[in-house]
């Protein structure tokens, strides 16, 4: 605790402080003392020095709660927003908890790092921040606090906080998303389904059904300021917000879809996204409203959503390739599909005949395809769509985890579909990961369609025998550079480096003496026509622009102006970035235990190099002395 004698130059600690002003103190109000108690400048360890002097002072830190509230307050500002103003808690007690929860998030991330390195993708790594049973908001807090220190720290700490964080919403949504299931189906919002996939696939991101509400009621003002131009006296100029509006008259409807054309497609210049089809940001209703497009599927939910707010009811249609609204032409709701208007969001509004809608896919379908659908079907093909994106993925662990994303919320709405089952059998078998969860997946297949015996018995066999082999892990080789083998190896682990002909900046991960690749791969990517062929060492690098490569030694050169390499798996391998370059954490130092020596001498060596080169405008920072393959 700081001196309360300005311009002092050894602070005095509480302890003295107290003790000699302890008469003066206690004889105030407790009221006062609890004021004075509650300044910024004391911290818990201030508060329960001054708890520990007289029962007086005791009385106060923990009578009305006051004291230890405000601590709470003051170091956990975040978890505010779980306490009601005019309620009453037990502040040390929640602190208390607080406190404990953070020391058991840490020490499981740590842990999670040391066991789950080698993983591909971390599948059930996570399950046993769940079984601590601490409440979810001071998770949560501490993965945040820890996402929220020092930017050039921690970073592997930060990795898997952020991987954490990424699995603990996901199951909080994926809860919602049931709830919602359960609803009436009359009561089920295709907003609010689109918005609870939007956030399962981007959990986060800060997205909630409230501000896309928001924004939306703001589309709904623009769409009623146009209807007010062609028509003052519309039912829509009189309803109020919230009102369950529902506009009966044929012309009146028209006019809302008019000017719903006239706002999403002239004014606000929404389009289709023709360019970019399989961009997964066309399928999140948070994206579309940013950046003003998107596919048929997600345009109808905005669209079809703005018309009810405006009165007008359009239904879905889940047309083969192209998803479409209908809008009835007749006062009661009818069977005939030629009964139907049928509009089209991806080609800005445009209104359809039943046969027009055919021109549309290039060829005939049967009327069931101009039916309406449920809610629930609404997200399944949104999901579907999804899905289809993440199979024609590259095979990194983004696609991978769109894949896992779309899979879990399309068996979370129907749960029985055989097909997806047995693809994400084989999909967490590939990766390797939950392989008890592999098990039960398969079970259930049996249950369900047991002709499917012959992919189930063999994905159970091998499954079983990766759990034997799980017992018995391998531990990995270490990598000397002294070893005569490596003698041809000139970089090391962390150093930051450029590309001689590609010109992009990467940070090196990992290196092999020789080429490793498959003879397919050497060939693919020429390395033949390279100096040294596949007789080189190689490289695993990450690079700037999220990919990681497999480099040869002739095409790389030490980055004259070190950098940040912003690559999302940066935290799996280094602990730090120290200015020059980067700090390999404890699992990558026990797989190249002499890396980081040879790092240092590097760095050391190119700064004292460039220095006189540079000038003092150009000096590279002091060294710190301290702790998917593409081309070649």
């Amino acid at each position: 605790m700081a001196s309360p004698v300005a311009g002092e130059q050894n602070p005095v600690s509480s302890e003295v402080i107290i003790e000699r002003d302890k008469k003066k103190l206690t004889d105030l109000p407790a009221e006062l003392l609890e004021y004075i108690l509650c300044f910024p400048v004391l911290n818990h360890v201030d508060i329960l020095s001054v708890s520990c002097t007289c029962k007086r002072l005791h009385d106060v830190c923990y009578g009305r709660g006051k004291v230890w509230g405000h601590q709470f307050k003051l170091r956990w500002p975040r978890l505010q927003k779980n306490y009601r103003q005019n309620e009453s808690y037990d502040w040390l007690k929640e602190y208390r908890t607080r406190y404990i929860v953070g020391l058991q998030i840490r020490r499981t991330v740590v842990s999670i790092s040391k066991r789950f390195f080698t993983e591909v993708v971390l599948g059930d790594s996570f399950a046993e921040i769940e079984s601590l049973g601490a409440p979810e908001h001071f998770c949560e807090d501490e993965l945040l606090s820890i996402l929220n220190s020092d930017k050039r720290k921690s970073l592997t700490l930060k990795y898997y906080a952020k991987k954490i964080l990424y699995f603990l919403r996901q199951q909080n949504i994926l809860r919602s998303l049931k709830v919602f299931l359960e609803q009436p189906a009359e009561q089920q919002s295709a907003l609010e389904g689109a918005v609870l996939v939007d956030q399962y696939c981007n959990p986060l991101a800060d997205i909630n059904l409230e501000n896309i509400s928001a924004q939306l009621e703001e589309l709904t003002d623009k769409v009623r300021k146009c209807l007010r131009v062609a028509n003052p006296s519309h039912p829509s100029q009189r309803a109020a917000a919230g009102d369950c509006l529902v506009v009966g008259d044929f012309e009146l409807q028209r006019q809302v879809i008019c000017a719903l054309n006239t706002v999403l497609y002239e004014q606000l210049n929404y389009t289709g996204n023709e360019c970019d089809f399989y961009n997964p940001l066309n399928s999140y209703i948070h994206q579309v409203l940013l950046r003003r497009t998107g596919i048929p599927i997600s345009l109808s939910v905005l669209y079809m959503t703005l018309a009810r707010k405006l009165g007008v009811l359009l239904e879905p249609v889940n047309f083969p390739n192209h998803f479409l609204l209908r809008w009835c032409q007749k006062q009661k709701r009818s069977g005939d599909i030629y009964d139907y208007v049928y509009i089209d969001t991806f080609g800005k509004g445009k209104q359809l005949t039943a046969k027009e809608c055919e021109y549309l896919i290039g060829h005939q379908v049967t009327a069931d395809y101009y039916s309406a659908i449920s809610t629930s079907k609404v997200l399944l093909r949104m999901v579907g769509n999804l899905l289809n994106i993440g199979k024609r993925g590259e095979g990194n662990e983004k696609s991978y985890q769109l894949l896992r994303d779309s899979l879990d919320l399309y068996l979370t709405i129907n749960p029985d579909n055989v097909q997806y089952l047995l693809l994400q059998a084989r999909l967490y078998f590939h990766l390797g990961i939950w392989p008890e969860k592999v098990l039960d997946i398969l079970q259930h297949i049996q249950a369900l369609d047991p002709s499917q015996h012959g992919a189930v018995g063999y994905l159970v066999q091998h499954t079983l025998e990766h759990i034997q082999h799980k017992k018995h892990p391998v531990l990995p080789e270490a990598k000397l550079r002294s070893a005569t083998e490596h003698r041809d190896v000139q970089y090391s682990v962390g150093l930051i480096m450029k590309h001689k002909r590609s010109g992009y900046n990467c940070v090196i991960y990992g290196w092999d003496p020789r080429c490793t690749m498959s003879q397919e791969w050497i060939t693919t990517m020429r390395v033949h026509q390279l100096s040294n062929g596949a007789n080189q060492p190689f490289y695993n690098v990450l690079v700037q622009d999220g990919t990681c490569r497999y480099a040869a030694q002739e095409n790389l050169e030490p980055h004259s102006a070190p950098l940040e390499i912003a690559h999302p798996e940066v935290g799996r391998y280094f602990s730090e970035f120290s200015d020059t370059h980067y700090v390999a954490n404890e699992e990558l130092q026990a797989r190249y235990p002499e890396d980081m020596a040879e790092t240092l001498g590097t760095v050391g060596e190119l700064y004292h190099r460039l220095t006189p080169v540079l000038g003092n405008e150009g000096l590279l920072p002091t060294v710190r002395h301290n702790a998917g393959a593409t081309a070649p």
